[in-house]
């Protein structure tokens, strides 16, 4: 009789989409996240998993941040619809460079191309 087995890792990732300018790069992106796992598999089948972690992850700039696994499961079951902005490490430097919307008078140092006010070009 033979026995196929073996461990591996899983990930899921989960029904959470949230858009906001990423304290890592300055860019706009969404905040996804994702369950990671370990299982162990008889013949090609998950039977038992274990060592759940959770992640959040940038689209912008693939970074990938740790969230206690609470919160994991609260945005999993859906309860939360909105993460702080500090999960994300504020390591982005701004340039002190304001940008000028001449039409509109808009001003930002954000790196944009279109004014966010009006949609013009920005200079």
């Amino acid at each position: 009789m033979f026995f196929i087995m073996g461990v591996s890792q899983g990930r899921k990732k989960l029904d959470y989409d949230q858009v906001v300018v990423c304290r890592n790069c300055g860019r706009y992106g969404h905040l996804e996240v994702y369950l990671l796992y370990s299982y162990l598999s008889l013949f090609f089948i998950p039977v038992f998993k274990w060592g759940y972690r959770y992640y959040v992850r940038t689209s912008c700039c693939d970074k990938h941040i740790q969230i206690d696994q609470k919160l994991g499961k609260e945005i999993e079951r859906g309860m939360v619809t909105f993460l702080p902005a500090d999960i994300i490490p504020d390591t982005y430097q701004s340039s002190g460079q304001k940008k000028h919307c001449e039409n509109c008078g808009f001003e930002t140092e954000e790196d944009y191309q279109f004014c966010p006010k009006c949609g013009k070009p920005i200079d």
